[in-house]
């Protein structure tokens, strides 16, 4: 059960960092940046999301016994 959830997890976060990159990508791309501006842009974008992911994950599990 445990695993699954686990699973389960890591796909919601994985979907919101691409969501969130290619939301990032298509606003550079509209406000006038070139194809690699967007897609360093979208990079950027998704390793702050799994960042954040995993930096809210290690203190939460510091706060659990």
């Amino acid at each position: 059960m445990f695993v699954t959830v686990a699973l389960l997890a890591v796909a919601l976060v994985i979907l919101t960092a691409v969501v969130a990159a290619a939301g990032a990508g298509t606003l550079a791309r509209i406000d006038g940046a070139s194809y690699p501006a967007a897609i360093k842009q979208a990079a950027i974008t998704f390793a702050a999301v799994l960042t954040l992911a995993s930096t809210l994950t290690a203190a939460l599990t510091a706060l659990i016994p």
